[in-house]
Protein backbone atom coordinates (compact mmCIF):
# COMPACT_ATOMS: atom_id res chain seq x y z
CA UNK A 1 0.00 0.00 0.00
CA UNK A 2 1.57 3.25 -0.91
CA UNK A 3 1.39 6.42 1.13
CA UNK A 4 1.14 9.91 -0.87
CA UNK A 5 1.74 12.91 0.79
CA UNK A 6 -0.54 15.14 -1.51
CA UNK A 7 -3.93 13.88 -2.77
CA UNK A 8 -5.25 15.64 -6.30
CA UNK A 9 -9.02 15.19 -6.83
CA UNK A 10 -9.94 15.70 -10.20
CA UNK A 11 -13.41 16.33 -11.66
CA UNK A 12 -15.14 14.42 -14.58
CA UNK A 13 -18.42 15.26 -14.79
CA UNK A 14 -19.53 15.17 -18.18
CA UNK A 15 -19.10 19.29 -18.43
CA UNK A 16 -15.58 19.05 -17.24
CA UNK A 17 -14.49 16.31 -19.71
CA UNK A 18 -16.30 18.47 -23.09
CA UNK A 19 -14.39 21.17 -21.56
CA UNK A 20 -11.18 19.42 -21.91
CA UNK A 21 -10.94 17.52 -18.34
CA UNK A 22 -8.89 14.23 -20.07
CA UNK A 23 -6.36 16.33 -21.30
CA UNK A 24 -5.85 18.16 -18.26
CA UNK A 25 -5.45 14.65 -16.37
CA UNK A 26 -3.39 13.31 -18.95
CA UNK A 27 -0.92 16.64 -18.38
CA UNK A 28 -0.62 16.34 -15.01
CA UNK A 29 0.14 13.05 -14.83
CA UNK A 30 2.61 13.14 -17.96
CA UNK A 31 4.25 15.96 -15.66
CA UNK A 32 4.34 14.17 -12.22
CA UNK A 33 6.27 11.48 -14.18
CA UNK A 34 8.59 13.99 -15.18
CA UNK A 35 9.09 15.61 -11.91
CA UNK A 36 9.66 12.10 -10.21
CA UNK A 37 6.29 12.88 -8.21
CA UNK A 38 4.27 10.10 -9.30
CA UNK A 39 5.06 8.08 -5.96
CA UNK A 40 4.42 11.19 -3.99
CA UNK A 41 1.57 12.32 -5.11
CA UNK A 42 -1.71 10.75 -6.08
CA UNK A 43 -4.22 11.44 -8.79
CA UNK A 44 -7.90 10.65 -8.30
CA UNK A 45 -11.01 11.17 -10.07
CA UNK A 46 -14.07 12.54 -9.36
CA UNK A 47 -17.34 13.28 -10.03
CA UNK A 48 -17.79 16.69 -9.62
CA UNK A 49 -16.37 19.30 -7.29
CA UNK A 50 -18.07 22.64 -8.02
CA UNK A 51 -19.82 24.70 -10.61
CA UNK A 52 -18.03 22.82 -13.73
CA UNK A 53 -20.02 25.31 -16.15
CA UNK A 54 -18.46 28.58 -14.19
CA UNK A 55 -14.69 26.56 -12.82
CA UNK A 56 -14.19 23.22 -15.44
CA UNK A 57 -11.87 21.59 -16.28
CA UNK A 58 -10.99 21.81 -11.91
CA UNK A 59 -9.56 20.07 -9.19
CA UNK A 60 -9.13 19.93 -5.33
CA UNK A 61 -5.39 19.63 -3.85
CA UNK A 62 -5.51 18.24 -0.11
CA UNK A 63 -4.20 18.57 1.91
CA UNK A 64 -4.06 21.83 1.29
CA UNK A 65 -7.75 21.81 0.22
CA UNK A 66 -6.92 24.44 -2.72
CA UNK A 67 -9.11 24.53 -5.64
CA UNK A 68 -7.35 25.37 -8.83
CA UNK A 69 -9.78 26.22 -11.62
CA UNK A 70 -10.39 26.61 -15.55
CA UNK A 71 -7.22 24.85 -16.20
CA UNK A 72 -5.87 23.62 -19.44
CA UNK A 73 -2.83 21.53 -20.23
CA UNK A 74 -0.35 24.60 -20.71
CA UNK A 75 -1.06 24.99 -17.29
CA UNK A 76 0.24 22.13 -15.58
CA UNK A 77 3.99 22.01 -15.54
CA UNK A 78 3.71 25.52 -13.64
CA UNK A 79 1.29 24.42 -11.61
CA UNK A 80 2.98 21.36 -10.17
CA UNK A 81 6.29 23.10 -10.06
CA UNK A 82 5.04 25.79 -7.91
CA UNK A 83 2.53 23.45 -5.91
CA UNK A 84 4.42 19.78 -5.85
CA UNK A 85 7.69 21.08 -5.77
CA UNK A 86 8.40 24.10 -4.18
CA UNK A 87 5.04 23.91 -1.90
CA UNK A 88 3.58 27.05 -3.27
CA UNK A 89 -0.40 27.62 -3.46
CA UNK A 90 -0.62 29.14 -7.31
CA UNK A 91 -2.56 32.49 -6.55
CA UNK A 92 -2.91 32.44 -10.66
CA UNK A 93 -5.49 29.51 -10.66
CA UNK A 94 -7.07 29.59 -7.14
CA UNK A 95 -10.55 29.69 -6.93
CA UNK A 96 -11.14 32.56 -3.81
CA UNK A 97 -14.14 31.35 -2.59
CA UNK A 98 -13.51 29.45 0.76
CA UNK A 99 -15.08 25.80 2.18
CA UNK A 100 -15.52 24.13 -1.37
CA UNK A 101 -16.82 20.97 -1.24
CA UNK A 102 -18.58 17.89 -2.90
CA UNK A 103 -21.49 19.34 -4.48
CA UNK A 104 -22.90 16.05 -4.61
CA UNK A 105 -22.59 14.89 -1.27
CA UNK A 106 -21.21 17.76 1.00
CA UNK A 107 -19.70 17.05 4.66
CA UNK A 108 -22.29 14.86 7.08
CA UNK A 109 -25.38 16.88 7.75
CA UNK A 110 -27.00 16.50 10.84
CA UNK A 111 -29.23 13.16 11.63
CA UNK A 112 -27.30 11.92 8.57
CA UNK A 113 -25.69 8.35 9.46
CA UNK A 114 -23.50 7.16 6.32
CA UNK A 115 -23.08 3.88 5.84
CA UNK A 116 -23.92 3.08 1.87
CA UNK A 117 -21.87 6.30 1.43
CA UNK A 118 -19.65 5.70 4.05
CA UNK A 119 -16.54 5.26 1.30
CA UNK A 120 -17.60 8.17 -1.47
CA UNK A 121 -15.46 10.58 -1.99
CA UNK A 122 -12.50 9.26 0.68
CA UNK A 123 -11.52 6.36 -1.64
CA UNK A 124 -10.34 6.36 -4.96
CA UNK A 125 -12.80 3.69 -6.92
CA UNK A 126 -10.06 2.80 -9.09
CA UNK A 127 -7.43 1.19 -6.79
CA UNK A 128 -9.01 -1.77 -4.86
CA UNK A 129 -5.98 -1.81 -2.41
CA UNK A 130 -7.82 1.48 -0.84
CA UNK A 131 -11.21 -0.23 -0.91
CA UNK A 132 -9.19 -3.42 0.99
CA UNK A 133 -7.74 -1.00 3.28
CA UNK A 134 -11.32 0.35 4.08
CA UNK A 135 -11.95 -3.43 5.32
CA UNK A 136 -12.96 -4.40 1.62
CA UNK A 137 -13.34 -7.68 0.93
CA UNK A 138 -12.99 -8.62 4.65
CA UNK A 139 -16.72 -9.46 4.65
CA UNK A 140 -16.44 -11.91 1.61
CA UNK A 141 -13.89 -13.59 3.04
CA UNK A 142 -15.92 -14.22 6.23
CA UNK A 143 -18.88 -15.72 4.60
CA UNK A 144 -16.91 -17.69 2.15
CA UNK A 145 -15.16 -19.36 4.72
CA UNK A 146 -16.99 -19.11 7.62
CA UNK A 147 -20.33 -19.37 6.71
CA UNK A 148 -22.55 -21.88 4.85
CA UNK A 149 -24.96 -20.25 2.37
CA UNK A 150 -27.99 -20.57 4.84
CA UNK A 151 -26.19 -18.46 7.55
CA UNK A 152 -25.24 -15.72 5.37
CA UNK A 153 -29.36 -15.96 4.08
CA UNK A 154 -29.83 -16.11 8.27
CA UNK A 155 -27.99 -13.16 8.86
CA UNK A 156 -29.36 -11.08 6.04
CA UNK A 157 -32.81 -11.81 7.18
CA UNK A 158 -32.43 -10.80 10.82
CA UNK A 159 -30.79 -7.30 9.74
CA UNK A 160 -34.13 -6.59 8.53
CA UNK A 161 -32.73 -5.31 4.83
CA UNK A 162 -35.59 -4.79 3.06
CA UNK A 163 -35.26 -3.97 -0.86
CA UNK A 164 -34.22 -0.68 -1.85
CA UNK A 165 -35.32 -0.64 -5.03
CA UNK A 166 -38.58 0.86 -4.31
CA UNK A 167 -41.26 -2.39 -3.10
CA UNK A 168 -39.08 -2.85 -0.12
CA UNK A 169 -39.57 -6.52 -0.29
CA UNK A 170 -37.81 -8.23 2.92
CA UNK A 171 -33.98 -9.17 0.83
CA UNK A 172 -33.24 -12.31 2.58
CA UNK A 173 -36.98 -13.84 1.60
CA UNK A 174 -35.83 -13.14 -2.11
CA UNK A 175 -32.67 -14.81 -1.78
CA UNK A 176 -34.49 -18.14 0.05
CA UNK A 177 -36.90 -18.27 -2.55
CA UNK A 178 -34.24 -18.55 -4.95
CA UNK A 179 -32.02 -20.53 -2.85
CA UNK A 180 -34.60 -23.15 -2.83
CA UNK A 181 -35.52 -23.27 -6.70
CA UNK A 182 -33.95 -27.08 -8.13
CA UNK A 183 -32.74 -25.60 -10.98
CA UNK A 184 -29.24 -24.78 -12.26
CA UNK A 185 -27.43 -22.32 -13.55
CA UNK A 186 -28.52 -19.40 -11.16
CA UNK A 187 -27.98 -16.03 -12.28
CA UNK A 188 -27.68 -12.18 -10.21
CA UNK A 189 -28.48 -9.00 -11.18
CA UNK A 190 -28.15 -5.54 -10.36
CA UNK A 191 -30.80 -3.06 -11.33
CA UNK A 192 -28.55 0.23 -11.64
CA UNK A 193 -31.17 1.70 -13.92
CA UNK A 194 -31.82 4.34 -11.69
CA UNK A 195 -34.24 6.47 -13.42
CA UNK A 196 -36.22 8.92 -11.59
CA UNK A 197 -36.08 12.30 -12.37
CA UNK A 198 -33.61 13.83 -9.81
CA UNK A 199 -32.18 10.73 -8.28
CA UNK A 200 -29.05 9.92 -8.48
CA UNK A 201 -28.10 7.74 -5.36
CA UNK A 202 -27.44 4.49 -7.30
CA UNK A 203 -25.08 6.61 -9.59
CA UNK A 204 -22.95 7.83 -6.91
CA UNK A 205 -22.32 4.60 -5.26
CA UNK A 206 -20.98 3.05 -8.76
CA UNK A 207 -18.90 6.05 -9.60
CA UNK A 208 -17.55 6.34 -5.88
CA UNK A 209 -17.25 2.76 -4.34
CA UNK A 210 -18.04 0.07 -7.27
CA UNK A 211 -16.72 -2.62 -5.29
CA UNK A 212 -19.00 -2.51 -2.54
CA UNK A 213 -21.69 -3.23 -4.64
CA UNK A 214 -19.47 -5.69 -6.38
CA UNK A 215 -18.61 -8.13 -3.27
CA UNK A 216 -22.23 -7.37 -1.93
CA UNK A 217 -23.30 -9.34 -5.41
CA UNK A 218 -20.72 -12.17 -4.91
CA UNK A 219 -21.78 -12.78 -1.46
CA UNK A 220 -25.36 -12.77 -2.58
CA UNK A 221 -24.46 -15.28 -5.18
CA UNK A 222 -22.67 -17.69 -2.81
CA UNK A 223 -26.31 -17.42 -0.78
CA UNK A 224 -28.26 -18.29 -3.51
CA UNK A 225 -25.70 -20.50 -5.15
CA UNK A 226 -25.33 -18.62 -8.44
CA UNK A 227 -22.32 -19.03 -10.63
CA UNK A 228 -22.89 -15.40 -13.10
CA UNK A 229 -24.08 -11.66 -12.87
CA UNK A 230 -25.26 -8.78 -14.90
CA UNK A 231 -25.04 -5.14 -13.31
CA UNK A 232 -27.57 -3.34 -15.74
CA UNK A 233 -26.90 0.05 -15.94
CA UNK A 234 -28.13 2.86 -17.60
CA UNK A 235 -25.81 3.71 -20.74
CA UNK A 236 -26.20 7.77 -19.65
CA UNK A 237 -24.17 6.87 -16.45
CA UNK A 238 -20.58 6.46 -18.36
CA UNK A 239 -18.34 7.14 -15.52
CA UNK A 240 -20.35 4.17 -13.55
CA UNK A 241 -20.01 1.74 -16.34
CA UNK A 242 -16.04 2.46 -16.91
CA UNK A 243 -14.96 2.25 -13.11
CA UNK A 244 -17.68 -0.78 -12.73
CA UNK A 245 -15.49 -2.35 -15.50
CA UNK A 246 -12.32 -1.53 -13.99
CA UNK A 247 -13.33 -2.46 -10.20
CA UNK A 248 -14.90 -6.00 -12.03
CA UNK A 249 -11.52 -6.50 -13.67
CA UNK A 250 -9.37 -5.52 -10.61
CA UNK A 251 -11.44 -8.17 -8.19
CA UNK A 252 -10.74 -10.66 -10.96
CA UNK A 253 -6.94 -10.09 -10.31
CA UNK A 254 -7.40 -10.04 -6.87
CA UNK A 255 -9.18 -13.77 -6.90
CA UNK A 256 -12.42 -11.90 -5.62
CA UNK A 257 -14.42 -12.71 -9.17
CA UNK A 258 -13.85 -16.29 -11.13
CA UNK A 259 -12.86 -20.05 -10.40
CA UNK A 260 -12.53 -21.11 -6.91
CA UNK A 261 -13.12 -17.91 -4.76
CA UNK A 262 -10.67 -18.20 -1.70
CA UNK A 263 -10.39 -21.44 -2.47
CA UNK A 264 -13.53 -22.34 -1.32
CA UNK A 265 -14.55 -24.38 -4.75
CA UNK A 266 -17.28 -21.22 -5.06
CA UNK A 267 -16.96 -20.00 -8.60
CA UNK A 268 -18.66 -16.36 -9.89
CA UNK A 269 -18.44 -13.85 -12.42
CA UNK A 270 -19.95 -10.94 -13.85
CA UNK A 271 -20.42 -8.61 -16.41
CA UNK A 272 -22.14 -5.32 -16.68
CA UNK A 273 -25.08 -5.09 -19.32
CA UNK A 274 -25.77 -1.11 -20.68
CA UNK A 275 -29.64 -0.03 -21.25
CA UNK A 276 -30.38 2.65 -23.38
CA UNK A 277 -32.16 4.74 -20.57
CA UNK A 278 -36.03 3.31 -20.49
CA UNK A 279 -37.53 3.55 -17.00
CA UNK A 280 -39.87 1.19 -17.73
CA UNK A 281 -36.70 -1.46 -17.21
CA UNK A 282 -36.38 -0.41 -13.68
CA UNK A 283 -38.91 -3.11 -13.39
CA UNK A 284 -36.86 -6.36 -12.57
CA UNK A 285 -39.05 -8.64 -15.87
CA UNK A 286 -38.43 -5.92 -17.93
CA UNK A 287 -34.61 -5.60 -16.82
CA UNK A 288 -33.90 -9.27 -17.37
CA UNK A 289 -35.72 -9.10 -21.13
CA UNK A 290 -32.95 -6.52 -21.84
CA UNK A 291 -30.18 -7.95 -20.52
CA UNK A 292 -31.27 -11.31 -22.93
CA UNK A 293 -31.18 -8.52 -25.39
CA UNK A 294 -34.73 -8.53 -26.05
CA UNK A 295 -37.35 -5.30 -25.90
CA UNK A 296 -37.41 -3.94 -22.45
CA UNK A 297 -41.05 -5.01 -21.46
CA UNK A 298 -42.64 -6.70 -18.55
CA UNK A 299 -44.50 -9.57 -17.97
CA UNK A 300 -46.74 -11.50 -15.89
CA UNK A 301 -45.87 -12.83 -12.41
CA UNK A 302 -45.64 -15.23 -12.15
CA UNK A 303 -43.36 -17.14 -12.61
CA UNK A 304 -41.06 -14.93 -10.93
CA UNK A 305 -37.99 -14.57 -11.81
CA UNK A 306 -36.40 -16.53 -8.43
CA UNK A 307 -37.44 -19.27 -10.17
CA UNK A 308 -37.55 -18.17 -14.24
CA UNK A 309 -35.39 -14.89 -14.25
CA UNK A 310 -32.53 -14.68 -17.06
CA UNK A 311 -32.31 -17.21 -20.16
CA UNK A 312 -35.29 -18.71 -17.93
CA UNK A 313 -33.20 -19.80 -15.05
CA UNK A 314 -33.54 -18.97 -11.62
CA UNK A 315 -32.65 -15.39 -10.63
CA UNK A 316 -32.50 -12.65 -7.60
CA UNK A 317 -32.77 -9.03 -8.62
CA UNK A 318 -31.56 -6.62 -5.80
CA UNK A 319 -30.88 -2.80 -6.88
CA UNK A 320 -27.12 -1.24 -5.78
CA UNK A 321 -28.35 0.26 -2.88
CA UNK A 322 -29.11 -3.32 -1.12
CA UNK A 323 -25.97 -4.80 -2.64
CA UNK A 324 -23.66 -2.15 -1.27
CA UNK A 325 -24.84 -2.60 2.13
CA UNK A 326 -24.68 -6.50 2.80
CA UNK A 327 -20.90 -6.76 3.45
CA UNK A 328 -21.22 -4.23 6.05
CA UNK A 329 -23.96 -6.18 7.36
CA UNK A 330 -21.99 -9.51 7.49
CA UNK A 331 -19.09 -7.29 8.98
CA UNK A 332 -20.98 -6.22 11.63
CA UNK A 333 -23.54 -8.06 12.36
CA UNK A 334 -27.31 -8.43 11.80
CA UNK A 335 -28.02 -6.94 15.30
CA UNK A 336 -26.16 -3.88 14.25
CA UNK A 337 -27.96 -3.35 11.09
CA UNK A 338 -31.71 -3.95 13.08
CA UNK A 339 -30.38 -1.20 16.15
CA UNK A 340 -31.34 0.91 13.14
CA UNK A 341 -34.31 2.22 11.64
CA UNK A 342 -37.95 1.24 12.98
CA UNK A 343 -39.66 -2.00 13.68
CA UNK A 344 -40.43 -2.86 10.02
CA UNK A 345 -38.27 -0.96 8.02
CA UNK A 346 -34.38 -1.66 9.48
CA UNK A 347 -31.62 0.75 8.51
CA UNK A 348 -30.55 3.71 6.65
CA UNK A 349 -32.00 5.20 3.57
CA UNK A 350 -30.20 7.29 0.78
CA UNK A 351 -32.66 10.14 -0.59
CA UNK A 352 -31.57 12.79 -3.52
CA UNK A 353 -33.32 16.05 -2.18
CA UNK A 354 -33.68 18.45 -4.87
CA UNK A 355 -36.35 21.77 -5.10
CA UNK A 356 -36.91 24.66 -3.13
CA UNK A 357 -35.15 23.33 0.11
CA UNK A 358 -31.88 25.12 1.17
CA UNK A 359 -29.58 21.76 0.97
CA UNK A 360 -29.84 19.77 -2.17
CA UNK A 361 -28.00 16.94 -2.95
CA UNK A 362 -27.22 13.35 -1.68
CA UNK A 363 -28.12 12.26 1.70
CA UNK A 364 -28.14 9.10 3.71
CA UNK A 365 -30.31 8.81 7.47
CA UNK A 366 -31.96 6.34 9.29
CA UNK A 367 -35.14 5.10 8.18
CA UNK A 368 -37.85 6.32 10.88
CA UNK A 369 -36.54 9.59 10.62
CA UNK A 370 -39.86 12.24 10.01
CA UNK A 371 -40.61 14.59 6.99
CA UNK A 372 -39.78 17.49 9.30
CA UNK A 373 -36.18 16.33 10.55
CA UNK A 374 -35.57 15.38 6.79
CA UNK A 375 -36.56 18.96 5.54
CA UNK A 376 -35.66 21.33 7.91
CA UNK A 377 -32.56 19.77 10.12
CA UNK A 378 -31.45 17.61 6.92
CA UNK A 379 -32.22 20.11 3.92
CA UNK A 380 -31.56 22.80 6.33
CA UNK A 381 -35.75 24.19 5.43
CA UNK A 382 -37.37 26.24 2.33
CA UNK A 383 -35.01 28.62 0.61
CA UNK A 384 -35.38 32.16 0.03
CA UNK A 385 -37.78 32.36 3.64
CA UNK A 386 -40.69 30.99 1.60
CA UNK A 387 -43.58 28.70 3.24
CA UNK A 388 -43.85 24.78 2.55
CA UNK A 389 -46.42 23.84 0.58
CA UNK A 390 -46.00 19.80 -0.44
CA UNK A 391 -42.93 17.05 -0.89
CA UNK A 392 -43.14 14.32 -3.61
CA UNK A 393 -41.69 11.49 -2.24
CA UNK A 394 -41.33 8.29 -4.10
CA UNK A 395 -40.47 9.14 -7.51
CA UNK A 396 -42.57 10.04 -10.27
CA UNK A 397 -45.35 7.33 -9.23
CA UNK A 398 -44.93 8.48 -5.60
CA UNK A 399 -47.18 10.95 -3.81
CA UNK A 400 -47.48 14.20 -2.74
CA UNK A 401 -48.04 15.00 0.88
CA UNK A 402 -48.55 18.34 3.00
CA UNK A 403 -47.30 20.38 6.21
CA UNK A 404 -50.14 17.45 7.70
CA UNK A 405 -47.74 14.89 7.34
CA UNK A 406 -44.38 16.62 8.16
CA UNK A 407 -44.39 14.40 11.85
CA UNK A 408 -44.86 11.15 10.05
CA UNK A 409 -42.02 8.66 9.63
CA UNK A 410 -40.13 8.34 6.64
CA UNK A 411 -40.64 4.08 6.57
CA UNK A 412 -42.39 1.98 4.41
CA UNK A 413 -45.76 1.18 5.95
CA UNK A 414 -46.03 5.26 6.68
CA UNK A 415 -45.43 6.47 3.32
CA UNK A 416 -48.03 4.14 2.14
CA UNK A 417 -50.43 4.72 4.44
CA UNK A 418 -50.18 8.92 3.84
CA UNK A 419 -50.54 7.81 0.09
CA UNK A 420 -47.08 8.08 -0.69
CA UNK A 421 -43.93 5.41 -1.18
CA UNK A 422 -40.88 5.38 -0.37
CA UNK A 423 -39.69 4.33 -3.89
CA UNK A 424 -36.27 4.53 -4.65
CA UNK A 425 -35.31 7.71 -3.17
CA UNK A 426 -36.13 10.81 -4.86
CA UNK A 427 -37.49 13.55 -3.20
CA UNK A 428 -38.52 17.10 -4.49
CA UNK A 429 -39.62 19.60 -2.06
CA UNK A 430 -42.23 22.66 -3.04
CA UNK A 431 -42.58 26.08 -1.59
CA UNK A 432 -45.37 27.76 -1.92
CA UNK A 433 -45.45 29.33 -5.51
CA UNK A 434 -45.85 25.74 -6.90
CA UNK A 435 -48.95 24.83 -8.90
CA UNK A 436 -50.21 21.40 -7.98
CA UNK A 437 -51.66 20.44 -10.70
CA UNK A 438 -48.71 21.60 -13.22
CA UNK A 439 -46.88 19.47 -10.70
CA UNK A 440 -49.42 15.95 -11.45
CA UNK A 441 -48.98 16.83 -15.71
CA UNK A 442 -45.42 16.95 -14.67
CA UNK A 443 -44.76 13.77 -13.96
CA UNK A 444 -47.97 12.16 -15.67
CA UNK A 445 -45.81 13.51 -18.77
CA UNK A 446 -42.69 11.52 -17.92
CA UNK A 447 -44.62 8.22 -16.94
CA UNK A 448 -47.00 8.50 -19.87
CA UNK A 449 -43.88 9.25 -22.13
CA UNK A 450 -41.65 6.73 -20.74
CA UNK A 451 -45.07 3.59 -20.82
CA UNK A 452 -43.72 0.78 -22.61
CA UNK A 453 -47.16 0.78 -24.51
CA UNK A 454 -47.22 -3.52 -23.77
CA UNK A 455 -50.78 -2.59 -22.21
CA UNK A 456 -53.41 -0.97 -22.79
CA UNK A 457 -54.56 0.42 -19.69
CA UNK A 458 -51.39 1.92 -19.36
CA UNK A 459 -50.77 2.79 -22.82
CA UNK A 460 -53.71 4.90 -23.31
CA UNK A 461 -54.83 5.57 -20.09
CA UNK A 462 -51.84 7.46 -19.26
CA UNK A 463 -52.47 9.53 -22.64
CA UNK A 464 -55.68 10.12 -21.57
CA UNK A 465 -55.14 11.47 -18.09
CA UNK A 466 -52.16 13.85 -19.47
CA UNK A 467 -54.91 14.94 -21.85
CA UNK A 468 -57.04 16.50 -19.42
CA UNK A 469 -54.40 17.75 -17.04
CA UNK A 470 -53.08 19.49 -20.03
CA UNK A 471 -55.98 20.74 -20.82
CA UNK A 472 -56.80 22.36 -17.34
CA UNK A 473 -53.27 23.97 -17.15
CA UNK A 474 -54.26 25.44 -20.45
CA UNK A 475 -57.55 27.47 -19.25
CA UNK A 476 -59.65 24.49 -21.16
CA UNK A 477 -60.63 22.68 -18.01
CA UNK A 478 -64.34 20.96 -18.31
CA UNK A 479 -66.78 20.53 -15.23
CA UNK A 480 -66.36 16.88 -14.95
CA UNK A 481 -62.78 16.65 -15.62
CA UNK A 482 -62.15 16.28 -12.12
CA UNK A 483 -64.64 12.83 -11.42
CA UNK A 484 -62.80 11.93 -15.22
CA UNK A 485 -59.34 11.77 -13.55
CA UNK A 486 -60.69 9.86 -10.58
CA UNK A 487 -62.12 7.11 -12.64
CA UNK A 488 -59.23 6.92 -15.29
CA UNK A 489 -56.55 6.81 -12.26
CA UNK A 490 -58.83 3.66 -10.54
CA UNK A 491 -59.00 2.04 -13.70
CA UNK A 492 -55.14 2.39 -15.02
CA UNK A 493 -54.31 1.77 -11.41
CA UNK A 494 -56.22 -1.26 -10.79
CA UNK A 495 -55.40 -2.60 -14.60
CA UNK A 496 -52.43 -2.18 -16.03
CA UNK A 497 -49.57 -4.93 -16.04
CA UNK A 498 -46.54 -3.57 -13.98
CA UNK A 499 -45.54 -1.10 -11.06
CA UNK A 500 -45.18 1.60 -13.91
CA UNK A 501 -48.87 1.62 -14.79
CA UNK A 502 -50.35 0.77 -11.68
CA UNK A 503 -47.65 3.72 -9.73
CA UNK A 504 -48.39 6.24 -12.71
CA UNK A 505 -51.66 7.74 -11.32
CA UNK A 506 -50.21 8.39 -7.73
CA UNK A 507 -49.26 11.92 -8.03
CA UNK A 508 -52.53 12.86 -9.66
CA UNK A 509 -54.34 11.03 -6.78
CA UNK A 510 -52.51 12.44 -4.43
CA UNK A 511 -52.76 15.94 -5.27
CA UNK A 512 -56.76 15.81 -6.38
CA UNK A 513 -57.00 15.00 -2.36
CA UNK A 514 -55.04 17.26 -0.93
CA UNK A 515 -55.35 20.09 -3.28
CA UNK A 516 -58.59 19.94 -5.23
CA UNK A 517 -59.32 23.76 -4.67
CA UNK A 518 -56.39 24.40 -7.16
CA UNK A 519 -58.13 21.48 -9.68
CA UNK A 520 -61.20 23.87 -8.87
CA UNK A 521 -59.89 27.17 -9.17
CA UNK A 522 -58.52 26.08 -12.85
CA UNK A 523 -61.51 24.35 -14.06
CA UNK A 524 -64.36 27.05 -12.47
CA UNK A 525 -62.07 30.04 -11.82
CA UNK A 526 -60.16 29.85 -14.70
CA UNK A 527 -57.15 30.99 -12.49
CA UNK A 528 -54.19 29.39 -11.46
CA UNK A 529 -53.50 30.29 -7.07
CA UNK A 530 -49.86 29.72 -7.36
CA UNK A 531 -49.28 32.18 -10.84
CA UNK A 532 -47.73 29.74 -12.79
CA UNK A 533 -49.52 27.95 -15.51
CA UNK A 534 -49.25 30.72 -18.85
CA UNK A 535 -52.84 30.37 -20.14
CA UNK A 536 -54.15 31.36 -16.61
CA UNK A 537 -51.74 34.78 -15.50
CA UNK A 538 -51.01 37.63 -16.99
CA UNK A 539 -48.06 40.08 -16.89
CA UNK A 540 -49.15 44.09 -16.06
CA UNK A 541 -46.77 46.88 -15.09
CA UNK A 542 -47.67 48.84 -12.10
CA UNK A 543 -47.55 52.37 -13.14
CA UNK A 544 -46.76 53.50 -9.88
CA UNK A 545 -43.72 51.78 -9.63
CA UNK A 546 -42.55 51.93 -13.57
CA UNK A 547 -39.36 53.73 -13.92
CA UNK A 548 -39.36 53.89 -17.92
CA UNK A 549 -35.90 52.33 -18.01
CA UNK A 550 -36.85 50.12 -21.02
CA UNK A 551 -35.08 47.04 -19.84
CA UNK A 552 -38.70 45.24 -20.35
CA UNK A 553 -39.47 45.97 -23.55
CA UNK A 554 -35.76 45.22 -24.72
CA UNK A 555 -35.60 41.87 -23.66
CA UNK A 556 -39.36 40.89 -24.76
CA UNK A 557 -38.87 38.39 -27.46
CA UNK A 558 -42.43 39.43 -29.01
CA UNK A 559 -42.07 42.99 -28.35
CA UNK A 560 -45.39 42.89 -26.62
CA UNK A 561 -44.40 46.15 -24.53
CA UNK A 562 -44.72 49.81 -25.15
CA UNK A 563 -44.25 53.03 -23.83
CA UNK A 564 -41.21 55.71 -24.36
CA UNK A 565 -37.53 56.16 -22.19
CA UNK A 566 -38.78 57.99 -18.55
CA UNK A 567 -42.89 57.11 -19.66
CA UNK A 568 -44.75 54.48 -18.11
CA UNK A 569 -44.49 50.98 -20.14
CA UNK A 570 -47.49 48.61 -21.19
CA UNK A 571 -47.93 45.09 -22.16
CA UNK A 572 -50.32 44.01 -25.06
CA UNK A 573 -52.22 41.30 -23.37
CA UNK A 574 -53.12 39.51 -26.68
CA UNK A 575 -49.27 39.76 -27.98
CA UNK A 576 -47.94 38.55 -24.68
CA UNK A 577 -46.74 35.01 -24.61
CA UNK A 578 -46.34 34.86 -20.96
CA UNK A 579 -42.91 33.96 -21.06
CA UNK A 580 -41.58 36.35 -17.74
CA UNK A 581 -38.43 37.43 -19.15
CA UNK A 582 -40.28 40.75 -18.55
CA UNK A 583 -40.42 40.50 -14.55
CA UNK A 584 -37.25 38.49 -14.44
CA UNK A 585 -35.28 41.25 -15.65
CA UNK A 586 -37.08 44.24 -14.18
CA UNK A 587 -35.10 45.74 -11.55
CA UNK A 588 -37.79 47.61 -9.64
CA UNK A 589 -40.67 45.00 -9.32
CA UNK A 590 -42.82 46.84 -11.67
CA UNK A 591 -44.27 43.86 -13.40
CA UNK A 592 -46.29 41.85 -11.58
CA UNK A 593 -48.37 38.33 -12.14
CA UNK A 594 -52.02 38.39 -12.13
CA UNK A 595 -54.19 35.43 -11.45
Amino acid sequence: MSFYRSHILVSVDPECLQRGAHAVLDALSDELVNQGLISEVQVLETSRIGDPAKHGPDIIVYPEGAHYINLSPEDIPLLVEEHFLKGRVVEKFLLQEKNIVDEELGPPKPKEVRVILRNCGKIDPHNIEEYIAEDGYQALAIALTEMVPWDVIDEVLNSGLRGRGGAGFPAARKWQLCRNVDDSPKYLTCNADEGDPGAFMNRRVLESDPHSVIEGMIIGAYAIGASYGYIYCRAEYPIAVRNLNIAIQQAREFGFLGENIFGTGFSFDLEVRMGAGAFVCGEETALIASIEGKRGEPRPRPPFPAVSGVWGKPTNNNNVETYAVVPQIILNGASWYAGMGTETSKGTKTFAVAGDVVHTGLIEVPLGITLRELIFDVGGGIKDGKEFKAVQIGGPMGGCLTAEHLDYKIDYESLIAAGAMMGSGGIIIMDEDTCMVDIARYFMDFTQDESCGKCTPCRIGTRRILEILERICEGKGEPDDIEKLEHLCREVQKNSLCGLGQGAPNPVISTLKLFRHEYEAHIFDKRCPAKVCRSLIDFEINAEVCTGCTVCARNCPVEAIEGERRQVHTIDADTCIRCGICAQVCNFNAVEVKS
